[in-house]
């Protein structure tokens, strides 16, 4: 399994772009600014979409790809999300208003985008990976995703703050090779993190003692401008753990 790091940033900014993860080439997770480097072929390959919640800077992107792939595809774009992200999409994105309904384009029976409802826990084939979302805590309903490819086990909890859920559902695994986690403003902002419902280096270092499982940590989600603070603090913290601060382009084989 090949995981391309489209975009891994809290904000925009000169070689920043919002959340959005490549899986071999076919699987997206979350639609960020970061689907906007993709080269038109590699949207088109693109069959499936999972949503880890309906905040802008993971979803923007699904927009556009609607755009530039209609009449470009012979498939429809599969869109899987809890239903609370799903209905935010029909609501207040694909409603002719904010922008044109692709979920009834080129017409209801033929839709370029087809939104498809998950449940958290219940296993998701796609292709040779099995996708199960897992409950997070966000300020709007969220969740997490584990893929496994067989050879390997991911975890990608999308925005969060401390919650048991997360580390319910990874302990139960019999493995877990990389975990994709936030982290994204610095301790002495504790209070808009908790406000947010977002990580701290510290706060993430609490949560981490949890888990019981090692794996390879990717640190993602943090604010501009707050990088290398972020950066010298998780140096800190989190002490005797494996982990990079993930950037644009960067790959995770699992």
């Amino acid at each position: 399994m090949q995981i391309r790091i489209l975009g891994c940033s809290g904000g925009i900014g000169p070689g920043l772009r919002t959340t959005s993860l490549l899986v071999d080439g076919r699987l997206l997770i979350d639609a960020g600014t970061g689907v906007g480097d993709l080269h038109a072929v590699e949207l088109a390959a693109i069959h499936t979409v999972l949503l880890t919640h309906s905040h802008l800077d993971h979803v923007c992107g699904l927009a556009f790809m609607a755009d530039n792939l209609f009449g470009e595809i012979d498939h429809p774009l599969v869109v899987h999300a809890i239903p609370d992200t799903l209905a935010v999409l029909r609501e207040h994105v694909f409603n002719w208003q904010l922008w044109p309904d692709f979920t009834v384009l080129p017409d209801a029976e033929n839709p370029l985008v087809v939104l498809k409802p998950l449940a958290a826990g219940a296993p998701l084939a796609i292709g040779a990976v099995t996708a199960t979302a897992f409950r997070v805590s966000h300020t709007v309903p969220a969740v997490g995703y584990i893929l496994d490819a067989g050879s390997g086990v991911f975890a990608f909890t999308g925005d969060t703050c401390a919650t048991d859920r997360i580390w319910t559902a990874l302990n139960a695994l019999d493995r877990l090779d990389h975990l994709m986690i936030e982290v994204a403003f610095p301790n002495q902002e504790n209070l808009l993190a908790d406000r947010s419902r977002h990580f701290t280096p510290k706060g993430l270092r609490d949560e981490l003692s949890k888990l019981r499982h090692r794996p390879m940590l990717h640190l993602t989600h943090a604010k501009p401008g707050a990088e290398a603070l972020i950066a010298t603090q998780c140096a800190v913290a989190l002490a005797g753990w494996q982990y990079r601060h993930l950037k644009t382009g960067d790959e995770i084989v699992v």
